[in-house]
C-alpha cells in the first residue's frame, strides 16, 4: 500500500508460490484494489524471478569478506542493495536475464 500512495499509480507484484502468498485474505484485497495486480510465477522458477539476479550481485560484491557484528553485515548489505538500486542498468540486467517483459497495463 505504501508503494502505491509513494509512486501514485498502479502497482505489478511478481510472487512465487509462497503459501502467505497463496492466502485467501490476499486474494480478496487483490480483487478488491483495481490498482494491485499481481503475477505468480510457477512453483520453482528462479531462472523467472528477478530479485535472484539481484541477489547473485549482492553475493558477489561481498565475496570474501569478513564481518563482525550483526549489524556490519546489515550495514554492508543495505549499501550494495543501494549500489544495485542506483545504477538503473543493473536492475534492468535483472529483468532481462528473466527473458521476460513488463507490458504497462492497458487503461480500461
Amino acid at each position: 500500500v505504501r508503494a502505491h500512495i509513494q509512486l501514485g499509480g498502479p502497482l505489478v507484484v511478481v510472487w512465487d508460490n509462497l503459501n502467505t502468498h497463496l492466502a485467501a485474505g490476499l486474494k480478496k484485497y487483490e480483487a478488491d484494489h483495481d490498482w494491485l495486480t499481481t503475477v505468480r510465477l510457477p512453483s520453482y522458477a528462479p531462472d523467472l524471478n528477478p530479485v535472484e539476479a539481484v541477489w547473485s550481485l549482492v553475493r558477489r560484491a561481498m565475496a570474501n569478506t569478513a564481518l563482525d557484528t550483526p549489524h556490519d553485515l546489515d550495514r554492508k548489505l543495505r549499501r550494495e542493495l543501494r549500489r544495485i538500486q542506483l545504477r538503473p542498468h543493473l536492475t534492468d540486467g535483472c529483468l532481462t536475464a528473466t527473458g521476460l517483459a513488463i507490458d504497462p497495463p492497458t487503461p480500461p
